[in-house]
């Protein structure tokens, strides 16, 4: 088998201001590669490519395999042609890409990451003139409770967006794999748009099966059962579960949650290493595929549609559908007549069918 070279634009994404990141400079550059899903299967042909902080893998017709959290990436033999990429350390997949752009491009890419990351050596320095305070403070005064606040409030934006790739990695071992396509990715981001404003870094992510319908991971990441969006032919209904968990993320950071369930041992370590470890990103991403819908205050997502300007008629008859329970958010103070399209009609049937290309 052989690995036909790279081939794409280099282009920065559409909107982008400012100096590009080394991600961006790649958005477009797709390759041939060599993919082995696990130790002892035939390696197969596949087709490369960059997502947001992460690795794409996919089959001849476009459809993807897998996604791989570029800042987790392992490369098996450096210096030596084809590169070898596993997904993390020790894992039995790799893929084997033997087109010097892509591998100079991940390689770059990968090395920008690394440095937007926090400074272990620095926090280790901090820490070495203020561990006895810090000690006494977290023994007597602080609650876990404050010490997960003070975590949150220093974790920085590259590392969040780390470990929701991460954890969304994870999850498509149950949820499937996420769904691309071109048409339907630009949709995605346009109702992105529509309901967070032009400056978002949120990312709509959907996959073919997962039970609570639409769940906000670290980093900007909104994960959507694809079911959501074939429920309803009003786009304002996949929006409904979309500002839901958005409203369940402002009740609590994604990552507190994380925390949460990880104990003060894993908050402690995140807070003076920068890191999580594996097994608690896992064990997240199984809790939010088998976990049920969100409770969210009715006040608050009443506020959130109106301020989105989303109805809320067409969320509570699908999500009455689909748990038996309507949600009471009361009357609806907008007027469906003079509210504007959440998505035009071709942007909503190519995210329609954006697991059936």
């Amino acid at each position: 088998m052989t690995t036909p070279s790279a081939r794409g634009i280099v282009a920065a994404k559409p909107g982008s201001t400012g100096q590009m990141t080394a991600l961006d400079k790649y958005v477009r550059l797709e390759s041939g590669a060599l993919w082995r899903p696990e130790r002892g299967a035939q390696r197969r042909d596949v087709a490369i490519s960059f997502g947001d902080a992460t690795l794409v893998i996919a089959d001849g017709a476009g459809r993807p395999l897998a996604h791989w959290s570029l800042p987790a990436l392992e490369r098996q033999n450096p210096g030596e042609m084809p590169a070898i990429y596993a997904p993390d350390a020790g894992a039995d997949e790799i893929v084997e890409i033997a087109d010097e752009t892509m591998v100079g491009a991940i390689e770059e890419i990968c090395a920008a990451m690394a440095k937007a990351r926090p400074k272990p050596g620095k926090l280790r320095h901090w820490m070495t003139g203020g561990l006895v305070a810090v000690t006494l403070a977290l023994a007597v005064f602080w609650l876990p409770g404050a010490l997960t606040r003070q975590t949150l409030a220093v974790v920085p934006a590259p590392k969040r967006v780390e470990i929701g790739a991460t954890i969304l990695g994870h999850m498509q071992a149950e949820t499937g794999a996420a769904c691309r396509e071109p048409r339907a990715n630009d949709a995605a981001t346009r109702l992105a748009v529509r309901l967070f404003g032009a400056e978002t870094p949120t990312q709509i992510v959907v996959v073919p099966n997962l039970a609570r319908g639409a769940v906000a991971l670290p980093g900007g990441l909104i994960v959507v059962d694809y079911g959501i969006l074939r429920a309803s032919d009003d786009p304002a209904a996949a929006a409904g579960f979309i500002l839901a968990s958005h409203a369940a993320e402002i009740q609590l950071d994604p990552l507190g949650r994380i925390l949460q369930g990880a104990g003060l041992g894993t908050t402690f370590r995140l807070l003076t290493t920068g890191d999580l470890p594996p097994e608690t990103m896992q064990t997240a991403a199984r809790s939010l595929v088998s976990a049920t819908e969100a409770q969210t205050d009715p006040d608050q997502l009443r506020t959130l549609f109106a301020a989105k300007q989303i109805p809320q008629a067409p969320y509570l008859a699908v999500a009455d559908a689909r748990s038996g329970t309507m949600p009471d958010l009361g009357d609806d103070p907008l007027d469906p007549a003079e509210l504007l399209p959440v998505l035009n009609d071709s942007d909503w049937v190519s995210l329609q069918n954006i697991c059936d290309i």
